[in-house]
């Protein structure tokens, strides 16, 4: 081997690089745990911890020091499914930029095609793109995006702007320049929020240029806290109020109207007074018919008073949105309360009759307008801080600039004279409404008090401050992963690594002897070098991830494989072993087949990391490396300690007694068997494609959106009690299947999957949580049901959710991944081997090994004993068979052309018949290498990954079963009988 002292100089460099890349990870990973022996299970003391030695030395090398944030930035990170904490994508709403830009116009074909674009839900197109579609349809021409009522307006005049001679495609760089900026100071305004959240790690990423952002919260508990801080546009008005003496009359006729709509029975009762109607002293007529018959007033749970009009619960909320939304009853409003905007306060909690404490919201009535413009708005905030009010309570002051003060002064002035209230709202929240009672404020300074906890205004002065986002931010897709659950991965996935490679490396020592060793140690300097590059990328660790290094070690060996079979068949030659070793390592030998193997391997690889996201990023990532880096201590660490061995003189067999005999003189007649084996797969693919026509697939929100919670209980439970229990209060969509031990359940709804806001998700949350808590113990809680915690043993341990736009935009990805790979592999398989045979063979095998497997899912989705969900990961396994499968197929093949080009004796058929059986010792060692890795993957991995690793168990073997039965002989008979004639008389005169 030329250059060997280069290639020992790097080796070791490289590994003193990734010694010292890991060493980081080891230093981080020692302080967090004693950050958890500090605070013994209380996250919010773990994390103050780690925040006050963030700049202490906590590494010391001799010649410098690292501070702990230093270190942490420089380790391996772990992601949530491993780590536990909560991962969303948020949406930011293009359709409220382009709604801004326009100054709300109100240009029917501008709204139109806003709603269009909105109801499009075609995969991977640009809500924006979507929208210039939608308009060019439906203006036909005669109406410009440079109207002056649509983009031509006053705002977006001047340099840089749009005037009203552009053209459509002029004004639509501009807008997609404008968008861009909105996305971008929303990036902006999150990352100011996440960095004051209080978890260490936070990212947050922009996906392209889809408006999509990526926000990753490690360690994060407070699902709803999190979900709250994220979506808030931090939209902060000032709005008058009205009292409840001044609206009560409307509320009277309101409920007189709704009486003709909503209650059956016409007859009329004596009539009492209630708490509302009381405070109407004025109104001689306020009665109001008993309990039952009152639409609006029997949804009052506790009285109002100034500008509360009364308490109502939470679940009532949408049904009294309802009626004041409707234009009959809105009618109702006098001449000057007609633009009267009816709000929501946040969430209290007051005793009921029975002393019980009972969640309420409280209505208020906004002073609007028709161009629903507050009185003051809260762009006017320089600074919030949270603090404490006159009575001790927990509060948020705000500081306002010049302008503010003035408008201020002005608001408070006009309220104290009326003796009207003022309400602070936060995103259509009012969060208080006081009112002034000691003349007009000046200054600028304002403090926002009512029943918050410390926790909330300190979130609050947080949003504030970092100020308001351009759009809302709708979550589209979220998960949250428990860290309980994120140490049991931890565990599975260690547990089948080691596993995994004892296993490997033991093989290889049981069949290889002294050269399975050197292949052993330079599996164990590859694994190295992996985690070393890992860390040097600052690449996130998943569960895939480490399926992915399992995976590695696996193939590892499959390039030591190959060349030692070379090897042997060199010696068996007569060959010395210097001559044997050398052949087996040159083009003319091992080493074609090697890299028309891994370049296969790579481009799937790559096609999986582009499309991929997430998790199965991060799979591609560690199986990427593992690739490049297996390839280098295959061909060049084992070969330094071979060529020791030889300079030693010492013997080198690459066998033992066990392996000597196996697999030599092995003659099968596999182009014999064509007939069998292609009835027997045609039998298979018809009755698959029969099954996928019928029986379909089980397809996970990835692909069709919705929710999946992953709950275990304290004891075992029946699904089906539990399934017609949520379909009661879901609508009737609730999937539920046992996951893994009999006392854990994995349910699926869409229940409100499409409806915007994070409403929708508390709501599903508490619905859950109602619903299930007669199966726990009394002390079961909703905090304790629904955020994480450490030791977490019970309630929600994972949740996600996927929109139905991002699950199309998933689904057109994977189909694109599939056949994307399986095209780029047909052109490089056709440029190197020169003939579209062999392409037209591999691709063969590769669609016959894909319908196998989707048709057992197919067959099998509904009563298997673990999931067989057609998601993400299981794309990802998809395309792990075609890399393997293509890998398989590829050695064989080129064993096919080096004996077509050879001068072995006989048919067209025999020679290459012949070529297959000498291929087998390899071909059976690394499938079997991987069958059994992937096997204690299966069986220890756990069981959120026990699906994709079953995908790709089957994917294996069918792929061998592929690449010896399917791929060669379609080569064969695809090739011409001139050919095959000019072939044999080739190897006759030979």
């Amino acid at each position: 081997m030329q250059n060997k002292g280069l290639i020992k100089f790097f080796a070791i460099l490289f590994a003193l690089v990734s010694i010292y890349q890991l060493s980081f990870t080891f230093v981080a990973s020692k302080v967090k745990n004693d950050a958890k022996s500090f605070a013994n299970g209380n996250a919010d003391k773990e994390v103050k911890y780690l925040d006050s030695i963030g700049k202490e030395k906590v590494f010391n090398l001799g010649f410098t020091n690292f501070t702990f944030n230093e270190v942490s930035d420089k380790q391996i990170n772990k992601g949530l499914d491993l780590e536990g904490g909560i991962n969303v994508i948020l949406q930011i709403s293009v359709k409220d930029i382009l709604k801004g830009l326009s100054n709300n116009s109100k240009n029917p074909v501008f709204n139109k095609s806003l709603a269009d674009a909105t109801a499009d839900l075609q995969g991977n197109k640009p809500y924006l793109d979507k929208f210039f579609d939608a308009f060019e349809a439906n203006s036909k021409g005669t109406v410009k995006l440079a109207s002056p009522d649509i983009f031509a307006n006053r705002s977006l005049q001047g340099e840089g702007g749009v005037d009203f001679q552009m053209t459509d495609s002029e004004v639509q760089k501009i807008i997609k320049r404008k968008v861009d900026e909105s996305v971008e100071s929303a990036f902006g305004v999150l990352r100011k929020r996440i960095d004051q959240f209080g978890v260490t790690q936070p990212n947050i990423q922009k996906l392209g240029n889809s408006g999509q952002i990526l926000v990753e919260l490690p360690g994060a508990k407070d699902v709803d806290r999190a979900k709250k801080l994220l979506s808030s546009t931090a939209q902060l008005q000032f709005w008058e109020t009205y009292k409840i003496e001044e609206i009560g009359n409307f509320l009277m006729a309101a409920n007189e109207s709704l009486k003709k709509t909503e209650i059956k029975t016409t007859e009329v009762k004596p009539v009492v007074k209630d708490s509302l109607s009381a405070l109407l002293t004025d109104s001689k007529d306020s009665t109001t018919a008993k309990k039952g018959e009152n639409p609006l007033f029997d949804k009052i749970v506790g009285q109002g008073g100034g500008p509360v009009l009364g308490l109502f619960s939470p679940k009532d909320t949408a049904t009294i949105n309802g009626y004041l939304k409707r234009a009959d009853i809105r009618i109702l409003l006098p001449a000057e309360q007609r633009y009267a905007k009816f709000v929501w306060g946040i969430p209290t909690t007051i005793k009921d009759a029975k002393a019980k404490d009972v969640e309420v919201l409280e209505l208020y009535a906004l002073k609007g307008n028709r161009d629903n413009v507050p009185a003051m708005a809260g762009g006017v905030i320089t600074d919030a801080k949270d603090t404490f009010d006159q009575s001790g309570k927990p509060a948020v002051s705000m500081q306002m600039n010049g302008q503010g003060a003035k408008s201020w002064e002005e608001l408070t002035g006009r309220a104290y004279t009326q003796k009207s209230n003022i309400a602070i709202v936060l995103d259509d929240v009012v969060y208080s409404a006081p009112g002034v009672s000691s003349g007009p404020i000046s200054g600028g300074r304002s403090e926002i008090s009512g029943a918050f906890d410390v926790t909330q205004t300190k979130d609050l002065a947080n949003v504030l401050r970092a100020g308001k986002l351009p759009a809302t931010a709708d979550i589209v897709q979220s998960e949250v992963v428990g860290p309980s659950l994120g140490q049991e991965a931890i565990d599975n996935g260690t547990n089948s690594a080691i596993i995994g490679l004892l296993i490997v490396s033991l093989w290889m020592m049981i069949y290889y002897g002294k050269a399975g060793w050197y292949a052993n140690i330079a599996l164990a300097i590859n694994l190295l070098f992996l985690f070393g590059i890992l860390a040097s990328l600052g690449a996130v660790l998943t569960l895939p991830g480490i399926a992915g290094i399992v995976l590695t070690m696996g193939t590892a060996v499959d390039a030591n494989i190959i060349i030692y079979e070379r090897a042997k068949e060199e010696l068996r030659a007569g060959k010395t072993l210097e001559e044997a070793v050398k052949t087996s390592y040159s083009w003319r030998g091992a080493m074609s087949s090697i890299t028309d193997a891994n370049v296969t391997h790579i481009l799937t690889g790559a096609v999986l990391f582009i499309f991929g996201s997430g998790p199965i990023k991060g799979f591609a990532t560690t199986l990427l490396i593992g690739i490049i880096t297996s390839l280098f201590t295959s061909i060049f660490i084992a070969r330094i300690f071979i060529d020791w061995n030889i300079s030693k003189k010492n013997n080198l067999t690459f066998v033992t007694n066990f392996s000597k005999n196996m697999f030599n003189n092995f003659h099968f007649d596999f182009l014999g068997m064509k007939k069998w084996t292609y009835l027997f797969s045609s039998i298979v693919v018809i009755i698959s494609v029969v099954s996928l026509a019928t029986n379909g697939l089980d397809q996970g929100v990835d692909f069709v959106g919705g929710r999946t919670f992953q709950v275990r209980f304290e004891k075992p439970i029946e699904t089906e009690t539990v399934k017609a229990e949520l379909a009661q209060v879901f609508e009737g969509s609730a999937e539920v299947k046992v996951f893994g031990n009999t006392n854990q359940l994995k349910i699926t709804t869409k229940y409100k999957v499409q409806e915007p806001g994070i409403k929708a998700d508390e709501e599903v949350n508490k619905l859950l949580f109602s619903t299930l808590k007669k199966h726990y113990s009394a002390d079961i809680t909703y905090d304790k049901f629904v955020n994480a915690y450490e030791g977490k043993k019970v309630g929600i341990l994972q949740a996600s959710k996927v929109g139905p736009t991002v699950a199309e935009d998933i689904k057109t990805n994977a189909y694109w991944a599939v056949l994307g790979a399986m095209a780029i592999v047909f052109l490089y398989l056709m440029i190197s081997y020169r003939k579209w045979q062999y392409s037209l063979g591999a691709i063969a095998a590769v669609a016959h090994d894909v319908i196998f497997v989707l048709g057992i899912y197919s067959l099998c989705y509904k009563f298997m004993p673990f999931g067989m969900e057609i998601d993400q990961h299981f794309i990802a396994a998809i395309l792990t068979v075609i890399g393997y499968s293509m890998n398989d197929t590829v050695i064989v093949f080129d064993r096919v052309r080096e004996y077509l080009a050879g001068k072995t004796k006989g048919t067209f058929a025999e020679i290459v018949n012949q070529s297959i059986n000498t291929t087998m010792s390899r071909t059976i060692n690394t499938s079997l290498t991987m069958i059994v890795v992937l096997l204690i993957m299966f069986v220890f991995g756990g069981e959120s990954i026990r699906g994709f690793i079953f995908a790709m168990l089957v994917g294996i073997i069918v792929g061998t079963y592929s690449s010896l039965f399917i791929a060669t002989p379609v080569l064969v008979d695809t090739i011409s009988k001139e050919d095959k004639r000019k072939v044999e008389k080739a190897h006759q005169e030979s």
